[in-house]
Formats: structure tokens, sequence, C-alpha cells
């Protein structure tokens, strides 16, 4: 369904193996071409640094204790989501951005309101605030929504689920309060009945559940959108997606996003599930004429003369 390559500054990844290693070809790879309207643009973010990470990496079973259930930003997370705000302003990104999708927990949405937000709120403003001060104990203050584009809470894109407290969310009508500006309107349950407390999901489920994300991205108008989500959705769904590459390719592709890294991808639909129209195709002269290409011409001409003798 979708396919991969690798340009300068730009990464298409798929399954259908579009761009792929052979060695008859001295491990180039052969160029494809696709219409403009059938790709879309993804960045793809990791959230920046939690207490879970921090905790887990001292010792691996603390992701099982409730204590970090849904656990936020560390002051270091929130330099590393100010950081990487001015690098997308810098590179014009935050000007190109139209969509930004979350996944459904306080790290994820700190970040993304944090990265792609409309930066500090004002009181007096008209506009709703993309996030409270102190949201999640964050010591920070309220986020704007004003000039920002729209934020989505979408649950396809959550960590795995099940076990580990930190992946476990809140009820939406809490992030509400605290995200005011984020649509939750695609979320299905207010409470969490995803997340299991004895049954981890499964690599594969994972890898699966984001091919239906991405499937779902094609049901968007939206073309170059921001995903602000987690690094075992990320691994599992790009490796499950990228196994056809270049091995060069998917080891720049596939490989674990750290903290609050950012990544730049274009996916290709060549199954034609999305938008069949362009926004920039002309059709050429506008009345139609006879718009022969030149070296169909002469075998025209040479076949009307033909007939003309031989009514001679």
């Amino acid at each position: 369904m979708f396919d991969v390559c690798v340009s300068d500054e730009k990464i298409w990844f798929g399954t259908s193996g579009f761009v792929f290693y052979d060695p008859d070809m001295g491990g180039s790879a052969c160029p494809s071409l696709f219409p403009l309207h059938r790709c879309k643009t993804l960045h793809l973010v990791r959230h920046a640094q939690g207490f879970h990470n921090v905790a887990g990496e001292k010792d691996h079973s603390a992701y099982l204790s409730p204590e970090l259930f849904d656990a936020q930003l560390t002051p270091l997370g929130w330099q590393q989501v100010d950081n990487l705000r001015k690098h997308v302003n810098a590179c014009g990104l935050s000007n190109k951005i139209e969509l930004v999708i979350a996944s459904p927990l306080l790290r994820t949405m700190q970040t993304a309101v944090g990265v792609f937000g409309g930066g500090d709120y004002t009181d007096g403003l008209s506009v709703t605030p993309l996030m409270v001060a102190n949201a999640g104990n964050s010591n920070r203050s309220a986020i704007s929504s004003l000039n920002a584009p729209p934020f989505v809470a979408v649950e396809l894109c959550r960590e795995h689920l099940g076990v580990h407290f930190c992946d476990k969310r809140r009820s939406v009508s809490e992030y509400e309060l605290l995200f005011p500006a984020i649509d939750f309107s695609l979320m299905e349950t207010n409470e969490d009945i995803l997340w299991k407390a004895d049954v981890r999901e499964a690599n594969e489920e994972v890898a699966e559940r984001g091919k239906k994300f991405m499937d779902w991205l094609w049901t968007r108008k939206e073309k170059e959108i921001a995903v602000v989500t987690h690094s075992g959705f990320l691994f599992h769904t790009l490796n499950a997606l990228g196994k056809d590459l270049h091995p060069l390719m998917k080891e720049e592709v596939c490989k674990h996003f750290a903290n609050c890294e950012l990544r730049s991808i274009v996916i290709v639909d060549k199954s034609a599930i999305g938008s069949g129209n362009s926004e920039t195709n002309y059709p050429g002269r506008i009345p139609g004429g006879l718009d022969l290409p030149s070296d169909s011409a002469p075998k025209k001409h040479s076949e009307k003369g033909a007939s003309t003798n031989s009514l001679a």
C-alpha cells in the first residue's frame, strides 16, 4: 500500500517495495514516479523525556509502578521541547504543518502543544488555550492556540497497550480540562478500556495498529501532518512498513527514535484510497485543440497523404 525512497531530506516508506536493493544494479535504487496528490508528508516526533524514561533507565521494573501512571515530561523534557520548537520555527516547518496528531497521553500532548502550539497564552485573548497553566504539574505557562494548526488526539498512535502504568491514559474529560483546544472527538470512550493490567500488547499487534493508523491518514485532506507519538509505536510501525528498503535506508528510517527527535518522511498512496484530486495540476490549452506530439505528426501526415494518393 505504501512505498519508500530516500532523497536529500525526505524519506518515502512502505510495504510493497517501490525502492529496493538490487545487486545487479550495483546496489542502486530504481527511482519511481508518483503524482504529488498521492503523497503526504509526515513529520514524526517521539515525545520528550518523561519521568518514566528516567525511572525505567535505572530499573526496568519501574514501568510496573502505578506511580508512573500517565507519566508527564521532566524539566529536561521541557528543555527538549523548547529546543525542537526553535528548530521547527527556524527551518520554516511551523508554517507548513496543516494538522498535529497526538497520542492521548500527557507526555505526547505536552510535547505536541509545546513544539507546534502558538506560544505563551496571554490573558484576554479570545482564543482557547491549547494547554492550561501547570498542566500535568509541568510548572509551565498556558500555551495559546493562536495561529496554530488544529490538534487532534488519536488512540491508534498510542504506545504499547497494557501492563506499564505509564502507558495508561486518563479520562477524556480530564484531558479536556488540561488541553481545551485539542480535539478529542475521535476518542470513542471517556475511560481507557484499551489498557489491560495483565496483558501487554505484542509487537506485531502494535505494527498492525500502525498500519491502520497510516490507512486512516489517507482519509484526511491535509497533506503535511505532524504526528507526536511514542518510541515503540514508531519503531514497530516503521519496521513493518519499511521491510523492503535498501539496508542503508532501513537503518536511517527504522532505528529507534531519541526523545523529542523529529524525522520527516513522505508516504505514497499506490492503492488510491486517498483523494484523487490534484490542486496544482492544469489540463493545458483551453479550449482544447489538436495537440499531437511532434513524433506522431509525420506519421499522421504520411497516412493522410497516402489516402489522398489512393483516391487520385
